[in-house]
């Protein structure tokens, strides 16, 4: 299949990066030397684009590198059968650019975009990881939870109609809807394919067989997939990230950064939450297939959960005091909540919006786990689970977990709650086999 692309665009590679970058007076500047001096990798192991790291020489003998990701016109990966538009790099760099004036340093620095190439260029970062992994080996990250918060609620917040003038925020929101391409993608695979029979999707099998068959077949769950469906469709309520899970940010014991925001277009608030949500509640459920007899896991079972119920919490206080403080935006007009009794009343309100974005998020957060466990794309938290026996039981109780927060959202008033189900589930799921459609109690009652 050959695939039509613009005049002038071809995918980069090792042997010809050099000479893109060598073009740019700045990049070429900031990796030092010459071209020859230059170490060029395509690192890319995701799911879309390719990623190259730079290394050059520097100046003043510090070593410098550069990150370079580029579009490829279809979904890398599937391959060339599923063509996907190029003009996703744009919505990329142009969602760096909005969301650090909303909070800085909590991403790479975005150096350069080349529109004819869909490629751009930023900060390469080092010595970070991708959280995922680090999570996978039992990593611990003492600033996650605080970092996580800041970005959360420094960007959310500063593209919403609390701080933004609807004269500046509609056109935004016409520009993203342009992103169709990748809004498409997650309304398929993530809260229509998981629900159906379809090609794309993928299990441990035969283990799981049974457990796939009664998800397809369960009304509530795909009623309140449905529901989150349309949610993600028709609330344009800020610039979300689009695709914040835990392969989406890289970090060190020390410092946490966003990357990737491809999906980016006006959406829910609660999508952006639950998916960084959601992500750590499977990667907490995963634990006990990577526990060893000389390496258990418990301990850091309990400082995953920690770290979820600090994230929430963190998240809500910092956002609260943003809308508290600040915002030019023309949702609640300070004018109408004046005098004591205006601004008693306007408080209430607020922590009513959290307590709807915190309803949104669960349910979003179930929707994560269970298009990882069936859909098209899964995490290596579960796949990185030699046994196959023992991955379908951690997988059962993720879905367990899933379908109680889409289903039973109102189970869950507060953060720990949802921790304390995810403990319940790990106790109680001791066999592979059908999620229970009648719900497993779990949450508060």
């Amino acid at each position: 299949m050959t695939l039509e692309t613009p005049p002038g665009y071809a995918p980069l590679s090792e042997a010809t990066l050099p000479d893109f970058l060598a073009a740019v007076p700045a990049l070429a500047n900031r990796l030092g030397g010459s071209p020859a001096d230059w170490s060029v990798s395509e690192v890319g192991d995701g799911n879309l684009n390719l990623v190259f790291l730079v290394e050059g020489p520097g100046r003043d003998g510090k070593p410098a590198g550069l990150c370079v990701k580029q579009s490829l016109p279809y979904l890398r990966l599937v391959g060339e059968g599923w063509p996907l538009d190029l003009n996703r790099a744009w919505f990329e760099q142009r969602a760096m650019a909005l969301h650090a004036a909303g909070v800085s340093g909590r991403a790479p620095a975005l150096l350069h975009y080349d529109p004819t190439l869909y490629a751009i260029v930023m900060e390469r970062l080092s010595p970070h990881i991708i959280l995922r992994r680090g999570l996978v080996q039992g990593m611990r990250y003492p600033k996650l939870a605080e970092h996580v918060s800041d970005y959360l609620a420094g960007t959310l917040y500063a593209t919403s109609d609390l701080a933004l003038p609807a004269t500046k925020k509609r056109p935004l929101v016409a520009a993203f809807a342009a992103n169709d391409a990748l809004c498409r993608l997650t309304e398929d695979v993530i809260f229509t394919q998981p629900y159906m029979t379809h090609p794309n999707n993928r299990w441990t099998s035969p283990q799981l067989d049974t457990t796939a068959r009664a998800v397809q077949a369960d009304p509530a769950w795909k009623l309140a997939a449905s529901r989150l469906k349309l949610t993600f469709m028709a609330s344009p309520e800020a610039l979300i990230h689009g695709d914040l899970h835990t392969g989406s940010i890289m970090v060190t014991e020390t410092d946490t950064r966003v990357i990737d925001p491809e999906f980016a277009f006006f959406g829910p608030m609660g999508f952006d939450v639950g998916a960084i949500i959601g992500n750590l509640l499977l990667n907490y459920l995963a634990q006990d297939g990577h526990a060893t007899e000389d390496h258990p896991r418990d301990a850091y079972q309990d400082w995953v959960l920690e770290t979820v119920e600090q994230l929430w919490t963190l998240f809500r206080a910092k956002f609260l005091h943003l809308w508290r403080t600040s915002g030019e935006g023309d949702a609640y007009p300070a004018a109408l909540f004046s005098g004591p009794e205006g601004t008693a009343c306007l408080e209430t309100e607020r922590r009513a919006y959290l307590d709807r974005l915190f309803a949104d998020a669960l349910g979003f957060a179930g929707a994560k786990i269970t298009r990882r466990i069936l859909g098209l794309a899964h995490n290596i938290d579960l796949e990185k689970i030699a046994d196959p026996d023992l991955r379908a039981l951690c997988e059962t109780r993720c879905l367990a977990l899933a379908r109680s927060l889409m289903v039973e959202t109102g189970r869950y008033p507060t953060i720990r709650a949802v921790t304390d189900a995810a403990r319940h589930v790990r106790r109680s799921v001791t066999a592979v086999g059908a999620i229970d459609q009648r719900g497993l109690g779990l949450g508060a009652s």
